[in-house]
């Protein structure tokens, strides 16, 4: 699903409160508490609701993060765990 676009759910759908090395993400839409550590916080925040593909993620995420290690298959993991959670929509 290369050309897959992922987006976040609403800003009004979801309550992030940061708690030291954990997010708390309250998703309203199924009354479900995520504790998230990074970079699942961040790539919610980039993603937003207009989305990105998943190179243009990578490639958004390296520029902010400096990363040097990221991977597609790494980011595609991150990806579909946060898609399983129903914290990013993948059209």
């Amino acid at each position: 699903m290369d050309d897959a676009v992922y987006r976040a759910p609403p800003t009004d759908g979801v309550l992030i409160a940061p708690l030291d090395e954990f997010t708390a993400v309250y998703h309203r839409a199924s009354g479900i508490t995520h504790l998230l550590t990074e970079p699942a916080p961040q790539i919610i925040a980039i993603l937003g609701e207009s989305g990105l593909t998943l190179g243009a993620l990578l490639d958004k995420l390296a520029e902010d993060y400096e990363l040097s290690d990221g991977t597609r298959e790494a980011l595609a993991a991150r990806l579909d765990e946060l898609v399983e959670a129903g914290l990013v929509e993948a059209a």
